[in-house]
């Protein structure tokens, strides 16, 4: 049948998809916004008018312009219709709509559609998605992030979602410097107000960022979080949200650091306003040693320590902490027998951290235990000192026993893996004490923290000369225990401390519930469709 005669046909059941193909094919487009309409008026139809109403509204929808919103508007009504394929038929279209002005609003609206329950749908949204960010970054990211701050919570973290997952997979020629700058932008705007899981997100996001890979980006990333953890306010040790906020973002920080973006300000932070009130910390997260996780925080900033103003006054604080964790022998009595009932606890794990911080700021000023403490406070240091180490070498011959010819699979057991953490903190400890009982002092010896992975030297040097973060774990990590593996050793005196650690920097739920946003209620808004 000629094209014509199809016009012309009484059999109206290909109408009205083939109506306005066949009008084209005749005679163009003048005059044919009628039959255009009535492929919008199609969505009201039965189901194989929606289906062809689906691929020829986009398919001829640029030459009526004069139509868009109308046009746009119809195509959602089938994003939205209760027949599952025509859903995803009219989805798989939207990208055809993203052309100039329109290509942000398409963007919205794609984004709102993420929060589908269905898996097929999803993935279709999710390469709609990508196809028009690949016509226009900036605009699609603008059509993101107008839903991550004004959208439904599932829309939020679902954007955020994607684009913590999607963004590393664009090539370059689509992620510009342009583009990574308006993301930066728009992020900040976005932690103005986040959970804490939004913001080991953005973190993730902004990290990624070719333009931020920089000594000069690592550092605007700092100055990021440092406002994010609130520096500049007074530290609430007893409010559980206080405290996990500064640990959240400390985390984020850590990886950050190094030779040349310095850790000065969190590590001034925690000396005036954590070390202090270590024992008065609260954590919503159950099960968590706080204040091991604090030192540990503080030992892997203090090699990035850079310049710090009140130097010899927080050295005082730390070493006054440290104190606290290194006893004085017990009294003896008439016949040689302690005179107590127990001996100290030896809480070799807060030592480590504390002994290495101590260790590290004491390079910036070497003559601190010498010029700046009075004779007595340095013989009772010493007699700590010497006590502790006593108590260490016991310690390491019982481990260095227990894990004797001992390899392969045997040292992958739980209780093995335990001994092998456990000897690498009394061993780091036994090297700072001999450094701290050289005449005068001595801050030269380097050791690795138990629970960071051993570098090779040459993959060390390279990183340093790079610039990179120096708190990642290298490409090949060695076979020592991960950070998310500590667990408590109790050697058969039971003198370790309570808790080798098990939180993982990537743990989460650390918010409490009820809160808004967590670090910030974010307000009441509409729901429903607002495309």
């Amino acid at each position: 049948m000629s094209p014509e005669g199809l016009l012309a046909s009484p059999d109206r059941r290909l109408a009205p998809g083939a109506v306005v193909g066949v009008c084209f094919l005749t005679t163009g487009r003048r005059g044919h916004k009628d039959a255009y309409q009535a492929i919008l008026d199609g969505v009201k139809g039965g189901a194989k008018e929606k289906r062809l109403a689906a691929q020829f509204i986009p398919k001829f929808f640029k030459h009526f312009p004069e139509l868009a919103d109308s046009a746009i508007n119809a195509q959602l009504d089938l994003c939205e219709d209760e027949d599952v394929s025509i859903r995803r038929q009219a989805i798989k279209e939207l990208p055809q709509f993203a052309t100039g002005d329109n290509l942000p609003r398409v963007a919205d609206i794609l984004t709102q559609l993420l929060q589908s329950d269905d898996s097929a749908e999803f993935n279709l949204v999710n390469n709609a998605l990508l196809s028009i960010f690949k016509m226009d970054a900036k605009g699609t990211l603008g059509g993101l992030f107008s839903q991550i701050l004004q959208g439904e919570d599932i829309v939020r973290e679902r954007a955020i979602k994607f684009l913590s997952t999607k963004l590393k997979t664009l090539p370059e020629e689509v992620m510009t410097k342009e583009v990574e700058e308006f993301i930066l932008t728009e992020s900040k705007k976005v932690l103005e107000d986040v959970t804490g899981e939004e913001f080991v997100l953005f973190m993730k996001i902004l990290s990624g960022l070719k333009s931020l890979q920089t000594v000069s980006g690592r550092q605007q990333l700092v100055e990021l979080v440092a406002e994010q953890a609130d520096l500049e306010q007074t530290f609430n040790p007893t409010d559980p949200d206080c405290v996990d906020r500064l640990l959240q973002c400390t985390r984020q920080a850590v990886p950050l650091f190094s030779k040349n973006v310095h850790s000065t300000r969190f590590v001034t932070y925690f000396c005036e306003h954590v070390l202090p009130n270590l024992s008065s910390l609260t954590t919503p997260v159950e099960g968590l040693d706080i204040q091991l996780e604090v030192l540990k925080l503080l030992a892997e900033m203090s090699s990035f320590c850079g310049d710090m103003e009140k130097l010899e006054s927080n050295l005082k604080k730390l070493f006054d902490k440290l104190l606290e964790y290194m006893p004085l022998p017990p009294e003896e009595a008439e016949n040689g027998e302690n005179a107590g009932n127990e001996e100290p606890k030896l809480q070799f794990s807060y030592v480590e951290c504390l002994l290495y911080s101590f260790h590290q700021l004491g390079r910036k000023l070497p003559d601190f235990l010498t010029a700046k403490l009075n004779a007595e406070k340095l013989k009772d240091f010493k007699i700590r000192l010497q006590y502790f180490a006593r108590g260490l070498q016991v310690y390491i011959r019982q481990l260095r026993l227990a894990l004797q010819g001992k390899t392969g699979e045997a040292l992958k057991t739980e209780e093995n893996k335990i001994k092998v953490v456990a000897l690498k903190i009394t061993n780091n400890i036994n090297v700072l004490i001999k450094d701290l009982f050289h005449i005068p002092p001595s801050y030269k010896s380097t050791v690795t923290l138990s629970w960071k992975p051993v570098q090779k030297a040459d993959a060390s040097q390279k990183r340093a000369s790079e610039d990179t973060t120096s708190s990642s774990p290298p490409k090949k990590a060695s076979a020592g225990p991960k950070r998310d593996a500590r667990q408590i050793y109790n050697p058969p005196s039971g003198k370790y401390s309570s808790n080798l650690g098990s939180f993982s920097y990537e743990q989460r739920g650390g918010f409490r519930g009820g809160r808004g946003r967590g670090w910030g209620g974010r307000g009441n808004r509409s729901r429903g469709r607002i495309y």
